[in-house]
């Protein structure tokens, strides 16, 4: 898992880089590396840490 993923908490924006129309994604969990991830425009996803890394998204107006 990146340095950037092990930060990811409940409740935060991120972006999946190789799906940009997926949205803005709200993090419900974190656990072992595994990140399950609420999309707008896409759904619920699990994503695994080691071979994803989620864009961190601090100003969700861009």
């Amino acid at each position: 898992m990146s340095d950037l993923n092990a930060i990811l908490a409940p409740g935060m924006l991120v972006r999946h880089p190789d799906c940009p129309d997926w949205g803005l994604g709200q993090v419900q969990s974190n656990i072992g590396g595994k990140i399950t991830v609420n999309f707008r425009e896409h759904g619920k996803v699990v994503i695994d840490g080691a071979r994803i890394e989620l864009v961190p998204v601090f100003d969700a107006g861009n």
